[in-house]
């Protein structure tokens, strides 16, 4: 299994493909290769392309529970240094995409480019009650509780309970940008959202592109909040993005 040490965390990745690199960004209750299990087989033909699980998330393995937004983005900064990677494209999911802000803000010539799907840039903590551990067991929500048990065990160390209010804590505070901010980043970027993601939307994507100059936005048609996944629009997505990074190679 590949690991790379970083400080106090030991970072689980997988890696595949030959080409100029990109690091995937994955979701919130989610993890790298599960994330993008519908886009590894198209982009790894003319990339090389990284799936490290965050701090706090699947096999990464830390003895603090503890994460944040901003904590992650510098963590994938030190994975770049770990793995030899001078500068990569940046393809995050819903908290992976403000990672991928984050990065793109603070560390720009580490950042080719960036595409985002799923966030618009603000914070907005609508929904995250759902998903604190006492409303999980008041709703019977057993199927969540048990994927959050499985699919993080070595990172929350058994206990679920804290993993879903870190979670919730940061899905509620993040991502602390500006305007100002994110009129910083200066890599071309493509800002993805569903038609009808209830986090994001067309509107919403359209405003992020504006403050970006050589900013993109993509609204993909009937999509929701994962609009790249098996079941919604990945091909049609998949070619968006490809498209995207083939006029702007490293």
């Amino acid at each position: 299994m590949p690991y790379i040490q970083l400080k106090d965390l030991d970072i689980f990745y997988e890696k595949m493909g030959v080409g100029d690199p990109i690091i995937f960004l994955h979701s919130g209750y989610s993890r790298g290769i599960l994330a993008f299990a519908s886009q590894m087989l198209d982009f790894q033909r003319k990339f090389t392309c990284y799936f490290p699980d965050f701090r706090g998330h699947g096999r990464t393995k830390s003895q603090s529970l503890e994460w944040s937004t901003s904590q992650l983005a510098e963590d994938i900064i030190g994975y770049m240094d770990g793995m030899q990677i001078s500068k990569a494209h940046f393809i995050g999911y819903s908290l992976g995409a403000t990672v991928g802000l984050y990065c793109s803000i603070n560390h720009p010539h580490r950042v080719a480019t960036l595409t985002t799907i799923g966030t618009s840039g603000f914070a907005d903590p609508s929904g995250a009650d759902e998903f604190e551990p006492e409303r999980l067991i008041e709703t019977g929500n057993h199927e969540m509780i048990n994927q959050m048990i499985e699919r993080h065990q070595d990172a929350h160390q058994g206990n679920w309970q804290e993993f879903m209010r870190q979670s919730a804590k940061d899905w509620r505070l993040y991502p602390q940008l500006t305007e100002e901010q994110i009129s910083r980043i200066s890599c071309p970027s493509l800002f993805i959202s569903g038609q009808h993601d209830p986090f994001v939307g067309e509107e919403k994507v359209k405003f992020l592109s504006t403050l970006v100059d050589r900013a993109q936005y993509l609204s993909v048609p009937g999509g929701s909040h994962r609009p790249h996944m098996l079941r919604e629009s990945p091909v049609y997505v998949n070619d968006s993005i490809l498209e995207f990074l083939n006029s702007n190679s490293i």
